[in-house]
């Protein structure tokens, strides 16, 4: 069995600025998104393109996943985009603003067999998150709560009441379907203490990992949303109590006080293939 790949933590990085492409190469991340869009001011979009294609050629990733977000094909520079990561020596191509799955056949049209991203950060993707999930092409969702939060006309506060509901949609939808989910950037960089506690809630949500925006965050999105050291143990204790306990014909096991069943020992099984990914990627 193929162990699975962690998100832990994807890093936004422009497309634009080589210097930054460069130091990618060697930060702590599972994945980064290279942007051509929000990062790129408008008279250096086609730039970005040549000096992201450039840059990618050039390899040195390691195990990064290499994410490109394109701008909207309904934007001047969409199109062109696309075609360029086609082209791209890179993962999957990430797009903005996704609504349905028609833009996403738009999408796979002009890309062909890449792997295909979505940024869920509106109203009408929320609702449309099902049908947007269950595209042959994707592989990934992330979240856009900033611009899900201006949608709405609400305000962002640290319990994320106003786009619960929107975070909870993307996750079912996501797990219903198979597909990577990744929750929103948290915008104080410099506030380690209130991305941790983002992160544990997302990661308490089901989501896959964090999208952030400084390479300060990624070692707290890795600690989190990779598995701790007690529940590595725990996954081997149940594992081992279980199958103890099938030797002897019964159909559950008492680890701790609490029944152990199939389902625990599915979960604790997932805990040890996501400890072992991240354990070879760190001997890299």
């Amino acid at each position: 069995m193929s162990l699975p790949r962690p998100f832990r933590s994807v890093l936004y990085i422009p497309g634009s600025k080589d210097r930054a492409i460069n130091k990618a190469r060697s930060l702590p991340v599972d994945a980064i998104i290279f942007d051509l869009e929000d990062a790129v001011a408008i008279d250096e979009k086609a730039n970005a393109r040549e000096t992201l294609t450039r840059e990618l050629a050039e390899g040195g990733f390691g195990h990064r996943y290499r994410i490109v977000r394109i701008n909207s094909l309904d934007t001047i520079w969409g199109k062109s985009d696309a075609e360029a990561v086609a082209k791209m020596d890179c993962d999957a191509v990430l797009l903005p603003k996704v609504e349905s799955a028609a833009q996403l056949d738009a999408l796979a049209a002009i890309t062909g067999d890449l792997r295909i991203w979505a940024m869920m950060e509106t109203p009408m993707g929320m609702l449309n998150a099902r049908e947007i999930a269950e595209h042959p092409m994707l592989e990934g969702m992330v979240m856009g709560t900033n611009d899900l939060v201006k949608d709405l006309g609400a305000r962002a506060t640290p319990d994320r009441v106003a786009v619960m509901a929107s975070l909870g949609l993307c996750v079912l939808a996501a797990k219903a379907y198979g597909v990577t989910v990744i929750d929103g950037v948290y915008n104080a960089f410099k506030d380690e203490e209130g991305l941790r506690a983002e992160c544990t809630q997302g990661r308490d949500m089901g989501f896959d990992g964090k999208t952030l925006i400084h390479p300060a965050q990624i070692d707290t999105s890795n600690d989190v949303f990779g598995p701790s050291e007690e529940e590595i143990d725990l996954a081997r204790r149940q594992i081992a109590a279980f199958e103890a306990a099938q030797r002897e014909g019964q159909g559950v096991a008492v680890v701790d006080g609490r029944i152990v069943e199939n389902l625990h020992v599915d979960t604790a099984r997932r805990v040890l293939a996501q400890a072992e990914a991240i354990n070879q990627i760190a001997a890299e």
